[in-house]
């Protein structure tokens, strides 16, 4: 009777653990404009978080793909938010925004709370696919493959929301 016990607790714990690892951080996020955007607000939508960085490489060439991506699924509910990373220069990100034009939001995580809510990004680029509950179903490091992550994208676009 002990060992049940004890295994439905560690069973328990595993579940909890599991359920938080994968579920979307209550964030806000602040736009380049200033604007707040809470990611608790877009529950119905897919949202692709993306973690970038002005001096980063594999970000730039990724960049591309991105828009490209958004302009494909942005109409079916697809949202990008581009965060980028606490030690980039607010103006060095707004010089880079105006000179890319990407046009999906972009946001400043200035101290450093949206990347530690999201687990720590220990490198750019970091990506997290969210889905329209609000669960985290992908996690990338590094330049994603893109015709899986679209592929991804359209399978959680064509989903219903769970209710």
């Amino acid at each position: 009777m002990v060992l049940f016990v004890v295994l439905a607790g560690v069973l328990a714990v595993a579940v909890m653990w599991v359920s938080r690892q994968h579920s979307a951080p209550a964030v806000t996020f602040t736009t380049l404009a200033g604007k707040p955007i809470a990611l608790h607000d877009l529950r119905g939508k897919v949202v692709l978080v993306n973690f970038w960085a002005t001096t980063c490489a594999v970000c730039a060439r990724e960049l591309p793909d991105i828009v490209a991506t958004y302009r494909t699924y942005a109409p079916r509910g697809l949202e990008v938010i581009a965060v980028a990373m606490p030690y980039d220069r607010p103006d060095w990100v707004v010089d880079y925004v105006h000179r890319r034009q990407p046009p999906f939001t972009v946001a400043l995580d200035y101290d450093g709370t949206v990347s530690r809510a999201f687990g720590g990004i220990d490198g750019t680029p970091t990506a997290f696919l969210i889905d329209k509950q609000g669960t985290i179903v992908r996690r990338v490091v590094g330049e994603p493959d893109f015709t899986q992550l679209r592929a991804r994208i359209q399978h959680e676009l064509d989903r219903g929301v769970r209710g």
